[in-house]
């Protein structure tokens, strides 16, 4: 099938699956980390800051990341970020299986995680390059590994709101921890014909200066990352405050907050099977405009859905636009980017999705103290439909060839 074309390369093949195992255990690990933290302090604020020490390192560390992977062997460097994370997700399961609930250790093993992440998640992405032979299926590669990162974002949470209500937290953590077995033994299994590294005559700071004036020389590339730094900073951490609206507003308890997850995850499984079966990826920017709109106006009726059916449904459009508008702007850059600059310009990704989510999430959780858990949602859901037609104005001021799709039309134009 056209949708799969990327699995008949052998590496990619075995990144695929093994990455699909590890995925699952990081989503209960997070899902019970989460539940944990909010059933032990009932702190919407504590919740934010869980998820701001495990993502802020990338805010910082992701461009020094991007120079370090463009300066060195990127499969050497994902195999030690591998063995990290599991040391760590080791150290976290054992804690919480001698019942050493300890908020400050918790927040600790987070930051160290997010400490990794900066590192791995720049190196995983430049690295799918190297796992496709043909690089016109590079976009496909990149939609089928959303894919597989969305499904395990639904089948981790569902498990693990099983896990936690008959085994309890300590069996999703040790879940995690033996998860990383297939990925490294996948990892030795590839043999990638990675370029060999030239050392750099330049310092790691002139790099990181050569990777800003690329990324903000170029027109299209810094408007999407700017668009994509106001989506991950006041809307996706909307997604803080769904363990309230699980156990507060909708009186539910584990197996509730795990529907969210997976509810999300099931509309984001969608938007990436609809953008690895793209036949071209001419539309990529009217892509990620209705993608955002999408997002914003499923946060907006989210934040007063009466009925948990209701708020489920709309949880699946919030997983579409999310998906769909990260995914592309992911595809793009890897697509038009100098293979000298392709870590660079990918640590700005990591840096504009994933450092801003943190700030968000304290924003989102001191903001819902303030004025409660629905009025914080529906700000978040204002700004990004707001956030979004400035980008339509922006693009259609200064790009003559872009124009708005519905989505009915972009769906008749990939047929």
């Amino acid at each position: 099938m056209n949708v799969f074309r990327s699995l008949k390369y052998r590496n990619f093949k075995l990144f695929f699956y093994c990455q699909s195992i590890s995925l699952i255990g990081t989503w209960m690990q997070k899902t019970a980390v989460s539940w944990l933290v909010y059933t032990l302090t009932g702190s919407a604020l504590l919740l934010g800051i869980v998820s701001f020490v495990s993502l802020i390192p990338s805010l910082i560390l992701a461009p020094y990341a991007g120079s370090i992977v463009d300066r060195h062997n990127r499969y050497r460097i994902l195999v030690i970020t591998q063995v990290v994370s599991m040391l760590q997700a080791g150290a976290l399961a054992f804690m919480i299986l001698f019942k050493c609930y300890n908020i400050s250790a918790i927040i600790g093993l987070s930051l160290i995680q997010g400490i990794i992440n900066a590192f791995d998640i720049t190196c995983r992405q430049s690295l799918m390059v190297d796992m496709v032979d043909d690089k016109a299926d590079l976009p496909n590669a990149i939609a089928l590994n959303s894919t597989m990162t969305n499904l395990a974002r639904i089948m981790g949470p569902a498990i693990a709101g099983i896990v936690l209500g008959i085994f309890g937290e300590d069996a999703c953590f040790f879940g995690n921890f033996l998860s990383y077995i297939p990925v490294l033994t996948c990892l030795f299994m590839m043999k990638l014909n990675t370029p060999v590294s030239i050392k750099s005559e330049k310092s790691i700071w002139a790099e990181l200066q050569d990777g800003f004036k690329y990324v903000s020389g170029d027109r299209d590339l810094s408007s999407l990352i700017f668009m994509l730094t106001i989506t991950s900073l006041f809307v996706i951490p909307f997604n803080t405050l769904m363990p309230i609206f699980a156990k507060d507003i909708f009186n539910g308890d584990a197996k509730t907050f795990s529907w969210f997850e997976s509810a999300a995850g099931l509309g984001s499984v969608i938007s990436a099977v609809y953008l690895a079966n793209l036949k071209n990826n001419k539309h990529l920017v009217n892509i990620i405009a209705v993608a955002g709109l999408v997002l914003g106006l499923s946060v907006l009726l989210i934040a007063y859905a009466v009925k948990l059916p209701i708020a489920l449904i709309i949880m699946v459009f919030t997983g579409i636009g999310m998906m769909a508008q990260t995914s592309a702007i992911n595809t793009y850059i890897q697509t038009h980017t100098i293979p000298a600059m392709r870590a660079r310009a990918i640590s700005y990704y990591v840096m504009a999705y994933q450092g801003m989510i943190p700030i968000g999430s304290l924003m989102a959780g001191w903001l819902a103290n303030e004025v409660g858990p629905r009025n914080a949602v529906c700000t978040e859901g204002v700004i990004g439909v707001l956030a979004t037609a400035a980008f339509v104005v922006y693009k259609k001021r200064t790009d003559k060839d872009f124009h708005t799709f519905s989505i009915k039309s972009m769906l008749a134009k990939q047929v």
